[in-house]
């Protein structure tokens, strides 16, 4: 559960993730406990692929796919799945260093998640249409505009505030953002619900 978790904090910079804190003295009732309650999974996820699935009949042998939302705070996490939704946020950025540092292997094209909101309740089902590395100085003005979900300086919004999310993951390894730090920029195309 721990590298589903950072992987897909790795796909969606725009992820999850909140810090928790380890209890040193917990009972062994209280550690199952709190495995457990990390593991469940909102039924509006399993709702959700049920009614694609039945929608999609040529999809009824793959596995449902994992769930996660944006980002690592509510307000921005419920943002993002709403602009999920309506199809304005097509992409999502991650650390390529991250993705080696947990040996977590890159995202592919076709691969499926369902994007939730920060309480875990389904809002929409993307698939990844291309996957590429490359510097954070190469992000182009385009490809902002598929993260962001916005028209209105999305470079300039990108760079900022990706800078400074990366680099509170950085510093964490004592190390520093740069311009030619790997970014693996990941689009997606969002397939459910169906758009009229």
């Amino acid at each position: 559960m721990r590298y589903l978790t950072i992987l897909l904090f790795l796909i969606f910079v725009s992820c999850n993730i909140e810090p928790k804190t380890k209890i040193e003295n917990q009972t062994e009732t209280e550690k199952e406990t709190e495995t457990v309650s990390e593991n469940v999974i909102d039924k509006s996820v399993s709702e959700m692929w049920k009614d694609y699935i039945e929608s999609n009949p040529e999809n009824k042998d793959e596995d449902i796919p994992e769930s996660d939302y944006f980002h690592n705070n509510r307000e921005d996490a419920n943002r993002l799945a709403l602009l999920t939704l309506s199809g304005k946020k097509k992409a999502s950025s991650g650390l390529y260093s991250l993705y080696k540092q947990y040996n977590v292997d890159l995202p592919k094209v076709g691969k499926k998640q369902i994007v939730t909101d920060f309480d875990g309740k389904a809002q929409a089902i993307i698939e990844n249409t291309s996957v590429d590395t490359i510097p954070f100085n190469e992000v182009s003005k385009e490809y902002a505009e598929l993260d962001m979900g916005i028209e209105v300086e999305p470079l300039e919004k990108w760079k900022k505030e990706h800078w400074i999310f990366f680099e509170s993951f950085l510093k964490e390894n004592g190390e520093k953002p740069t311009q030619q730090m790997q970014i693996v920029c990941v689009k997606f195309k969002t397939i459910w619900p169906e758009k009229p």
